[in-house]
């Protein structure tokens, strides 16, 4: 029971926090926009991050596909991570809350990844 509890919690806010920041990304919002062509990524980057962090968070909520959900958020949060160490900063726009975000989504996403590892052969025979 705690257990199923705990999941569910790591499982809402790793989903949450990716949700949320679709807003910008979608309707292409200044910072969003200024971000991603900090990296060189815009505008494809932008949508594409965009529509996979959907696909996670989705993937993240549905108890059959929580760790392919949880391996796909470690993925995009590495990766958000890595630029804001390499080449955004840390404090991006005068503000820490996105790496904040981003290293609490990684820490919920591995979380469910060691929670759920004994499911990992099952994932690979995984059909849609």
């Amino acid at each position: 029971m705690v257990k199923n509890i705990f999941t569910w919690f790591l499982r809402i806010i790793a989903a949450v926090i990716l949700l949320q920041t679709l807003y910008f990304k979608f309707t292409a919002k200044p910072e969003s926009v200024e971000l991603f062509t900090l990296i060189g990524m815009e505008p494809w980057g932008r949508i594409g991050t965009g529509i996979a962090e959907l696909v996670a968070s989705v993937l993240l909520l549905i108890p059959r596909t929580t760790l392919l959900g949880a391996f796909m958020g470690t993925g995009l949060m590495s990766g958000a991570i890595y630029f804001h160490l390499t080449k955004l900063g840390i404090n991006f726009g005068g503000d820490v809350i996105l790496f904040a975000f981003a290293v609490i989504t990684f820490t919920c996403c591995i979380l469910l990844i060691i929670i759920y590892r004994k499911n990992i052969p099952q994932l690979l025979k995984l059909k849609f």
